[in-house]
């Protein structure tokens, strides 16, 4: 699939949101990985939780639709084995122990195609760890958006390829597509924004959908968009929150 604009700047993503790979380390942990397993870190961004799962002595192979993402990975850690693919049509040498993801899935569009190479690249008995944005995340910020983007005749809710689930909505899917679910559950993540607020997780996380706005347009977009959202999630206290909401699963392949 391609993109009209490059999505991801890596470097800001890696310098202002470090908290989403901080995050997923007690994923590694659910995962549990052991020396000489091979892995497949399934949108693996920058790269930093491949190589938390590689400390285990784990072989590790790190995917993601990103060229960007992908490019800082190999800068990061040279050492890890890195590629570019699209998470709903990917190929693997040969089948893998394990395949874990954070923070990504949310961004597939065909969820279906997903799920079924995921099952496909797993050893029987191989395990499938993920946390994913769940249903109800970011539900401010989404309100706020689409109301500033929609004087422009933008729907972002058409727009932003996020997939949001509840926990029984994807159990059902998971076991559709043949996965033995172990453990599923929707947790509610209020999580701190750094010192860049709302301004900058907007600047990444909604920098592809921005740029469908006119260049004049997209700095009135941002501060029409933290101004609605201050009120709700802004304190003099404690600075800015993201309002989001995790669906982490542990699931399986038969043996």
């Amino acid at each position: 699939m391609t993109t009209p604009v490059k999505t991801w700047d890596a470097a800001r993503y890696q310098s202002r949101h470090g908290y989403v790979s901080a995050y997923g380390e007690s994923l590694v942990s659910l995962l549990d990985p052991k020396p000489g397993e091979r892995i497949l870190d399934l949108g693996c961004g920058s790269g930093q939780l491949a190589t938390k799962i590689a400390e285990s002595g784990a072989n590790v192979i790190g995917l993601d639709h990103s060229p960007e993402m992908i490019a800082e990975a190999r800068r990061n850690f040279p050492e890890l084995t890195f590629d570019v693919a699209d998470a709903a049509n990917f190929q693997l040498s040969e089948r893998v122990d394990a395949v874990f993801s954070n923070a990504a899935l949310h961004w597939v569009r065909n969820q279906d195609a997903m799920l079924a190479g995921v099952y496909r690249a797993l050893k029987p008995g191989g395990r499938f760890v993920a946390e994913m944005g769940g249903h109800g995340n970011i539900a401010a910020i989404r309100v706020a958006l689409a109301g500033v983007l929609r004087q422009w005749g933008l729907d972002p809710y058409t727009m932003d390829n996020n997939f949001f689930p509840s926990d029984t909505q994807y159990h059902a899917r998971l076991e559709s597509a043949g996965f033995i679910v172990d453990e599923i559950a929707l947790i509610p993540r209020p999580t701190k924004l750094p010192e860049s607020g709302m301004r900058g997780w907007l600047e990444t996380f909604r920098r592809g959908l921005l740029a469908q706005l006119p260049a004049e347009r997209r700095e009135q977009a941002i501060e029409e968009t933290v101004a609605l959202l201050k009120p709700v999630l802004h304190t003099d206290v404690g600075g800015w929150t993201a309002d989001y909401v995790r669906l982490r699963f542990h699931a399986r392949k038969a043996a």
